[in-house]
């Protein structure tokens, strides 16, 4: 299985220790395998909105070096997928074109967001699934 977080749950899953997303990214950690798809558009966008002020308060008061580690590790616990096909304009938020292009690209089963109204049409098209946490998690199992 190949999924890719949109930038939303990564927010979120910072945002809230208790919440799924959280939930969702620990078990991200905690599995023996990488099944977590990055590439160097989403990677650029996630550093940016959490470097957001707003965003890096909301988080904890996070620093920018504490976000970068965080980016780091997030990194080492994901596939990296280079960009060779842009379906630029596919959706109506460019931000959203990156996480499906990353998605496309690495062949990805599953797309990860909040924002389902945005990909709505890219099962149909792509025959990627689009969930949320709360859906996913069940999905990974139990870790060691």
């Amino acid at each position: 299985m190949k999924i890719v977080l949109d930038t939303n749950i990564i927010v979120a899953a910072l945002m809230s220790r208790n919440g799924i997303a959280n939930a969702l990214l620990i078990r991200l950690f905690e599995m023996d395998q990488k099944i977590n798809v990055v590439s160097n558009p989403l990677i650029l966008e996630m550093e940016a909105v959490l470097k957001r002020n707003e965003n890096k308060v909301s988080c904890g008061n996070l620093d920018d070096g504490t976000i970068d580690l965080f980016i780091d590790d997030l990194c080492l616990i994901s596939h990296h997928q280079k960009i060779n096909f842009l379906w630029r304009p596919f959706l109506h938020d460019p931000q959203d074109d990156m996480v499906l292009e990353t998605a496309f690209n690495s062949q990805a089963e599953i797309i990860v967001t909040y924002n389902l109204k945005d990909f709505t049409e890219v099962e149909k098209y792509f025959g990627i699934k689009i969930m949320t946490p709360k859906e996913l998690y069940p999905l990974l199992g139990e870790t060691k």
